[in-house]
């Protein structure tokens, strides 16, 4: 790899042993991957993928206590994933105890060492660091040091900035010496589309199942969408968030860094199709694709037919947007089921920021008096307790039915099961 001067002193140690070590860490990285050459990373803020203080990451607590002592801490302030823990969400006396006596033990201690390697403060804790009211919102063209695959696929597919998929430990590394290696999602190159998506759903398709199809067929390419513009519009608060969903199922059901949206994402409008590789191959979707890809979700509940006892919304967080129609479509759920509360204990997820605009609302007070609770946990965090592993849980998002044992619905029969307590045949 060919180093700058300035580059090159890192690594011979003039800033000390710590930080030339997390220098040789990253060329190391961008050999194995065929960078040439290492890039400085221009946005403002960073974005770590923990939060969570897991016994088992004694490794990582080492190596952060390491990095504060001599001060080799991040050159951006950063944001950091949600929270594990919440004592307003649904737990029996056990599982608590499981979260705080064996799980979660180090969690203060671990939030102390982010204060000390320089998280932005105490509410920037959630897996959507791009929303408004949060405020690390990177611009196009700008080159992140960012894990998360939510976020890191939404910063370079809705926003255009330039990040690839990092490690969170590989992420922090990036901010403290202020450069990454140049490779994959930071090139021209790299952020070709060798897919070509033809939507031919009649209707707008749920961006959740499109996610997980598109995901699960390319991989970790960059997929190119044809058709999509016609049910999204304009890029305007609503489709952010549908793009949101979609690009967190392509992440997370494939391993799918960036995509274009023809007409709306801000490369494709600007580029269009010269954004495809000579040899892109083709997929074309319909409402027959979706219902196979629907129904080829296992159900990994012991009982299959299991009364669910959770609903999770959020994964990733929720925005604002969201949390209004959601309430909005609860309560008229209700009136006209003739309840007056949640059939189902449910749980709206949503950065701190975001839930305190929420709550400035009428729609917060109505909410709450339906019994669904709005945290700022991280559901996929939650679900990792063996204890909850085991509950009918179930969600729309695609992301945490991945990772967790939560059974997939679709928006509408989420909100069918939560206000009338069964599905429509």
């Amino acid at each position: 790899m060919k180093l700058t001067p300035e580059q090159q002193r890192i690594l011979e140690g003039t800033k000390g042993k710590t930080i030339a070590k997390v220098m040789e860490t990253l060329v190391r990285y961008g050999e194995l991957f065929g960078a040439e050459s290492m890039v400085e990373i221009t946005s403002k803020y960073n974005h770590l993928v923990t939060s969570f203080g897991l016994k088992g990451l004694a490794s990582i607590y080492t190596l952060f206590d390491q990095l504060i002592e001599e001060g080799a801490v991040s050159k951006q302030q950063f944001s950091v994933d949600p929270r594990p823990m919440d004592p307003n969400v649904p737990s029996s006396l056990l599982q608590k105890l499981v979260f705080k006596k064996l799980m979660y033990t180090k969690q203060e201690e671990y939030e102390r060492q982010l204060e000390q390697l320089g998280i932005l403060n105490d509410k920037a804790y959630t897996c959507t660091c791009y929303m408004d009211e949060v405020g690390n919102t990177p611009k196009q063209g700008e080159i992140l040091s960012w894990s998360e695959s939510s976020a890191v696929v939404y910063a370079n597919s809705v926003l255009g900035a330039r990040c690839n998929r990092n490690s969170g430990i590989i992420d922090l590394m990036g901010s403290i010496v202020g450069y990454v290696p140049n490779f994959g999602l930071l090139t021209d190159q790299g952020r070709k589309a060798k897919w070509i998506i033809e939507i031919r759903t009649s209707k707008k398709p749920e961006a959740q199942l499109l996610g997980s199809a598109i995901g699960m067929k390319v991989m970790e390419d960059v997929p190119y969408i044809i058709g999509l513009d016609k049910w999204l519009g304009t890029l305007d608060d609503q489709t952010k968030t549908y793009l949101k969903d979609f690009g967190a199922a392509t992440a997370s059901n494939g391993a799918v860094g960036l995509y274009h949206v023809e007409g709306i994402t801000p490369e494709a409008a600007q580029q269009g199709r010269a954004l495809l590789a000579e040899d892109a191959k083709t997929y074309a979707i319909d409402d027959a694709e979706l219902q196979r890809v629907y129904d080829s979700y296992p159900v990994i509940w012991k009982k299959q037919d299991a009364k669910p006892k959770l609903c999770f919304m959020g994964c990733p967080h929720m925005s604002y947007e969201q949390l209004i129609t959601w309430s909005r479509r609860i309560l008229k759920g209700l009136k006209e089921a003739k309840r007056t509360k949640v059939a189902i204990p449910t749980v709206f997820t949503a950065a701190p920021q975001v839930i305190a605009r929420f709550n400035e609302t009428k729609y917060s007070k109505a909410l709450k008096k339906t019994g669904v609770i709005v945290s700022y946990i991280c559901p996929l965090m939650y679900m990792n307790n063996p204890l909850c592993g085991s509950m009918p849980v179930i969600t729309s998002s695609n992301k945490l039915r991945t990772y967790t044992s939560a059974r997939y619905y679709t928006d509408e029969e989420i909100l069918q099961q939560i206000t009338t307590g069964g599905i429509k045949a």
